[in-house]
């Protein structure tokens, strides 16, 4: 058989494989994005705290922070043509402490480094004016006007569905287990599937970046996945809080945050947990309990809230803190590793500095003159939806108001779901206060006809 041939092959599916796929395809290359699950966003991009980062903690000078404020930047200049929201909350460094209200100055002088000048201390009395539901000890705080909550799936989605709808090639349930690099090209080995060719190879594998590097090369990093555990409070908790509670960051992580979310419920997370499995989050009791009790610390008033869910996300850490994102001209091939919590922000920096990175070591791009521009449903509480409609379907998920026309969109429109996780991505399905115990059979009976192997499980 012969490959089908292509002049890039990006590797996983996450949300910077499908930022680099809608860039190198709205950049005028054939492009395949392939993934080892059923579906997009099924590994490090499924579970993180959803928030649209300045990038005014990031180390000054790095790769990282160009990359988040890049990606910031573009995100804001295209998420309504692709339908995607942003809310305009701002955050809040909460410092608890004498130690904490110490490095206060640091942080706005670090902020003002990265370029984000807006960036001012608050007094106590300050801090309890903006979020009178704070502990009365909260010390002090900086004020960050332009970070905002975003949706976390549809953003990669919508990133994929511009590629797709502009003649990307998508790949799914394709394993790359191996792959030779001969005559100025690559084949890529597919388990159980035909292979593929590829002039250009770009490693977006996330928590398997370092295995998919060994193909190309003896990796320079490895990845370590860090775990991070949330807890997700009922919807009458949304309003606790008018913005995002951050916490004054350590070396190692940014700490437990509170934060609304776009789909009205209140989170509290993560944790920052080394472990060597790469696919499975699981979270634990006394995490959560500890969580639960950090966050009713901060807010009182979570103490009277009901819990709806807990989840677990992995970030795809290495060795180094900063970004690993560089060309091997001779090998025909571009890393992006390590890209860790910061990466749904940095996704579209990344994808603009790898097109760079093309351009220098490559060749020249040529951009589409008139790409198509297809929206994403909206799936957030800020925005109208389906549910709310004169003459809407019957609902079929009461606790998150999700009707019959949406999943069934989300199981035959363009890139349908490829499995219930990414169905409950899709539309919030079985995501509410039930977790899906009174809509579940409902929700598998319409799925069964589109997804394969469902009718029998």
């Amino acid at each position: 058989m012969t490959a089908p041939s292509f002049d890039i092959a990006i590797i996983g599916a996450g949300v910077v494989g499908c930022a680099a796929w809608r860039a190198f395809t709205l950049a005028g290359l054939s492009c395949v994005l392939i993934e080892r699950e059923a579906d997009i966003i099924s590994g490090a991009s499924k579970g993180n705290s959803a928030i649209l980062h300045t990038g005014f903690d990031a180390t000054p000078g790095s790769l990282e922070v160009a990359c988040m404020r890049e990606g910031y930047r573009l995100y804001r200049e295209i998420h309504e043509r692709l339908g995607l929201p942003l809310l305009e909350t701002g955050a809040m460094v909460a410092a608890w402490s004498a130690e904490e209200l110490e490095k206060l100055p640091g942080i706005v002088t670090q902020a003002h480094q990265n370029g984000v000048m807006d960036v001012t201390q608050m007094t106590a009395a300050q801090v309890r004016a903006r979020e009178p539901g704070l502990a009365d000890d909260v010390k002090g705080g900086v004020w960050i006007p332009g970070e905002a909550l975003i949706d976390p799936w549809s953003a990669p989605l919508a990133y994929a569905r511009q590629a797709l709808a502009n003649g990307g090639t998508l790949r799914l349930n394709a394993e790359v287990i191996s792959g030779s690099f001969t005559g100025g090209a690559w084949t890529l080995n597919i388990k159980n599937d035909a292979p593929i060719q590829a002039r250009i190879v770009i490693n977006c594998a996330g928590n398997f970046g370092d295995l998919v590097e060994a193909i190309a090369r003896p990796s320079p990093f490895t990845i370590t996945p860090r775990k991070g555990q949330f807890v997700v409070y009922d919807k009458p908790a949304h309003d606790l809080v008018q913005s995002i509670i951050l916490p004054v960051p350590t070396a190692r992580t940014k700490g437990i945050v509170i934060t609304r979310t776009a789909f009205g419920n209140l989170l509290v997370g993560p944790t920052a947990e080394d472990q060597p499995e790469r696919r499975l989050a699981t979270t634990e009791t006394a995490t959560l309990n500890a969580l639960h009790a950090a966050g009713c610390r901060m807010l009182p008033a979570l103490s009277g809230m009901e819990i709806t869910t807990a989840y677990a996300g992995l970030r795809p850490a290495t060795q180094f803190k900063d970004y690993q994102i560089e060309a091997l001209p001779a090998r025909n091939w571009i890393t992006a590793g390590g890209i860790r919590s910061t990466g749904l922000t940095g996704a579209l920096g990344i994808a603009r500095h790898m097109s760079g990175l093309y351009e220098e070591h490559f060749g020249t791009l040529k951009p589409l003159p008139s790409p198509l521009w297809p929206r994403v449903p909206n799936l957030t509480e800020a925005l109208p939806r389906p549910y709310a409609q004169p003459g809407r379907s019957e609902i079929i998920c009461h606790c998150e108001l999700v009707t019959r026309d949406e999943i069934a969109a989300a199981l035959a429109g363009p890139l349908p779901a490829g499995s219930i996780g990414g169905l409950r991505r899709r539309t919030r399905c079985m995501m509410g206060r039930c977790q899906g115990f009174y809509c579940s059979r409902r929700v598998l009976e319409l799925a069964a006809p589109h997804i394969p192997g469902l009718a029998d499980a």
